[in-house]
């Protein structure tokens, strides 16, 4: 049973064969299984075709300039993303201090 909600959630998505990606982008499929193995990227397995959903594609895309543009290597790239995540972190905390020192302020004129 866990297995067919797994597979009515993909059906779901729109998943795009890895293979297909990687042609159009002129990348390695190594290049996305050692993406995948860093948990960078997430990948579905359906009758031994392996699929990205189409909501990823753009960080994919991303993480191929990367790679590409400034010859990053996927190490480089999981360092990247991850640094990215704690900017996007911290402006979120950021705006939420901002939001309570407003509402203090508006409170206590």
């Amino acid at each position: 049973m866990k297995n067919s909600k797994n597979y009515d959630k993909m059906a779901q998505q729109e998943l795009i064969v890895i293979e297909t990606l990687c042609s159009h982008y002129e990348i390695e499929v190594s290049f996305v299984d050692s993406l995948y193995s860093l948990g960078l990227i997430e990948i579905h397995t359906v009758e031994q075709t392996r699929f990205i959903s189409e909501e990823k594609v753009a960080d994919l895309e991303k993480m191929i300039r990367i790679h590409q543009e400034l010859e990053v290597n996927p190490e480089g790239i999981d360092v990247i993303f991850n640094l990215l995540r704690k900017v996007d972190d911290l402006k979120n905390e950021l705006a939420v201090a901002k939001n309570q020192l407003r509402r203090y302020e508006l409170e206590n004129q």
